[in-house]
């Protein structure tokens, strides 16, 4: 992926860095792949705000992504590389002999034209999805099953990856993005290669209203309020807070450790993140 910058012929346009697109060639996407994306501007069931500072954007239709991968040992052609609105990664569309189609996450130097197939009979090469246990130590992964057989739910967004380092008999022992060594099933699926459009984290929007396209609204700081609405404002002149950050409801913003004591998943990571 190449991103393009513009002639600063206005102020939003002066520092704005925005994907080139070149590597995209749908035209529109299959219709039946897609739903409509219903805007929530943060609320939940009873209209109460569960998360802050959403809403507004444009009208989204999210590409339906098979993270599943279940048709083995069925040859499948890759007709487009797609957009999807909703992800950071670009998409793969793929027909199937059977005349089939799904979109996949198009991994890095996957082209149109290339042959993908899923299953333990599928050779470890870019585009396959085959299971951790016959991946070659060294190689690069993305959409990673967590369980056999639940779908893709590691290594999913744009530049992501991670490397397998070691087989124990069935138990297979990956590098996440963040540092992180974890175990795996040896049975989870995975697919070859890195998650492509690696520069998308380099996009810069270039003014505040393109935020607003996203649904993202303008998020206020605390010191910049009165005391009557949040327990960092007030103060004469210019403070630092007066007091330790935290949230509108007194809850300590910094330092404190979110992970749960006793996780299931503790017994599985080898080495924590940094």
């Amino acid at each position: 992926m190449a991103l393009k910058n513009y002639k600063p012929r206005s102020q939003g346009m002066r520092f704005r860095l925005s994907p080139s697109f070149e590597e995209l060639t749908e035209k529109r996407p299959v219709k039946s792949l897609t739903k409509a994306v219903r805007k929530t501007a943060g609320r939940n069931n009873q209209g109460r705000i569960t998360t802050r500072h959403h809403g507004g954007g444009t009208k989204q239709r999210m590409r339906i992504v098979d993270f599943r991968r279940s048709k083995f040992d069925v040859e499948a052609t890759v007709k487009d590389i797609a957009y999807d609105p909703t992800r950071s990664a670009y998409l793969a569309l793929i027909e199937y002999t059977d005349g089939e189609k799904s979109y996949i996450l198009a991994p890095e130097g996957l082209k149109v034209g290339a042959k993908v197939m899923n299953g333990p009979k599928a050779e470890a090469v870019v585009g396959n999805c085959l299971p951790l246990a016959q991946i070659p130590l060294g190689l690069m992964v993305h959409a990673i099953e967590l369980v056999p057989g639940r779908g893709a739910k590691v290594a999913r967004s744009a530049g992501n990856e991670c490397q397998v380092m070691a087989r124990d008999g069935n138990r297979v022992t990956l590098k996440m993005p963040s540092g992180e060594v974890r175990i795996f099933d040896g049975r989870c699926l995975a697919c070859v290669g890195s998650v492509g459009n690696k520069d998308w984290g380099n996009v810069q929007l270039g003014k505040a209203g393109r935020k607003r396209y996203l649904g993202i609204r303008p998020t206020v700081r605390g010191v910049a309020m009165n005391p009557v609405d949040h327990p960092m404002g007030g103060g004469e002149g210019r403070t630092s807070g007066g007091s330790h950050p935290r949230s509108p409801w007194g809850q300590l913003a910094k330092g404190g450790k979110t992970r749960a004591k006793r996780k299931a998943s503790d017994k599985v990571i080898v080495k924590r993140r940094k």
